[in-house]
């Protein structure tokens, strides 16, 4: 049976609630059932988005589709970033080249950090010293110590830090979680991950400049460990998230495969997390070969969950036939077909190729959902339950990934972590 959504300009409680209504979803999504409320008059909560680039610009673009946040200013050091986003914003939105100058100024209500990896703590940090709530990209700093610093900070002064883990308010994926929670697949012992692109990740330089490690910052260790914070953080916290709990310990392999040219980071990883009982999550990623894309199979005994394409599998479809039950309804029917009397006694186990069934699909964008509900949590002053443990035991599983890869053994579930 197909269950499709259909989400229209609603509030972010009426569009991500239909899609998470249900069996175990208290406990496993506690944000989604935060009741929200109309803005009063016109009021909205003023951002200040702290790093233009790429993704800077895009999470600009989302918030304004929000309808309960502003963008009310932006600030970056490199003016081209910052030329290009002013080109997104209304007139006369205040524009810095320096984040402290932009706190200073006042008129906001609350920080949005989308700088590099090894900035994300220093800038979280000075927003929550003047005052303001954070919203912070993922992954949340360069060091477990950093992120924990940032969790700290954020509790001390009763503000609310939001990570931007997207998948978490996405309704496709919410409504994969309820019918796992509900026993559709079984018991799930394995989720199986990747992330494959075809690209190398570096981006130009204008001619002359020393900028590389500026806008190339991805590749080099001090600023970013690569895959592991820019990618896998996403899907080790769906990892997580399905499984109903945190790996025991990680082991993995990263090396630099393909792209020769100076970067410091790995461009392929495998990782192999163990989980209580057994279970697994087994993640690669590369950039060298497209052909899988971005994609999580959740595999239970009963059947298979791939969120990211939207689609759940059957480990018996309905209405499958056994062999045997099959060529006696054949004879019965008349039907005249080939009967193997010897030949080979082994065939190969090929992948399941039955369409399976949609989890639904809708006119929403998860990244604008996510900040309607920070714009709803900063009205509140409370942090919408459960997400920031989600987004900080994703970025421990990520840095501990690297670990494990740098010094090739098994490395442990840190049993010192802040508690969330």
């Amino acid at each position: 049976m197909t269950r499709d959504f259909t989400f229209s300009r609603r509030t972010f409680l009426d569009r991500v609630l239909t899609a998470s209504a249900g069996v175990g979803m208290a406990a496993a999504a506690p944000w989604a059932g935060v009741a929200q409320a109309e803005p009063t008059g016109s009021d909205r909560v003023r951002l200040g988005v702290i790093g233009t680039g790429d993704r800077g610009r895009a999470l600009i673009q989302n918030i304004l589709k929000t309808r309960n946040c502003a963008v009310a200013a932006i600030c970056d050091p490199y003016a081209p970033h910052l030329d290009k986003a002013r080109a997104l914003v209304p007139a006369g939105t205040a524009t810095f080249t320096d984040h402290r100058a932009m706190l200073d100024a006042r008129g906001i209500d609350a920080v949005v950090v989308a700088t590099p990896l090894d900035l994300h703590a220093r800038h979280s940090l000075d927003a929550l010293d003047a005052g303001l709530h954070v919203w912070c990209e993922k992954a949340m700093a360069r060091t477990i110590k950093d992120c924990g610093a940032m969790i700290t900070g954020a509790r001390s002064r009763s503000k609310v830090l939001q990570i931007g883990h997207q998948r978490l308010f996405n309704p496709t994926y919410l409504n994969a979680l309820k019918r796992a929670k509900a026993g559709e697949i079984g018991e799930i012992t394995q989720v199986r991950a990747s992330w494959h692109r075809n690209r190398n990740w570096r981006r130009p330089v204008p001619p002359g400049s020393n900028l590389d490690r500026e806008l190339n910052w991805r590749l080099y260790r001090a600023r970013s460990a690569g895959l592991m914070t820019e990618l896998a953080t996403h899907q080790l916290q769906v990892a997580n998230w399905f499984m109903d709990g945190l790996p025991t310990r990680v082991m993995g392999s990263g090396s630099i495969a393909f792209w020769k040219d100076g970067r410091e980071v790995y461009d392929h990883v495998a990782l192999i997390y163990d989980y209580f009982d057994g279970r697994k999550t087994i993640y690669s990623s590369l950039l060298n070969n497209a052909r899988y894309g971005c994609e999580e199979q959740i595999q239970g005994s009963k059947g298979t969950i791939e969120p990211e394409l939207g689609r759940i599998y059957m480990e018996t479809p309905p209405g499958s036939v056994p062999a045997l039950a099959r060529m006696r309804k054949d004879v019965q029917a008349g039907r005249k077909g080939a009967i193997p009397i010897g030949g080979a006694t082994w065939f190969p186990e090929l992948p399941v190729t039955t369409p399976g069934d949609s989890l639904g699909w809708g006119e929403y964008d998860e990244t604008m959902l996510q900040f309607e509900g920070f714009g709803e949590a900063v009205r509140s002053g409370k942090e919408l339950p459960g997400l920031l443990r989600q987004a900080y035991h994703a970025s421990v599983a990520s840095l501990l990934g690297e670990q494990a890869m740098d010094t090739q053994q098994a490395i442990a579930w840190p049993s010192d972590l802040i508690p969330v």
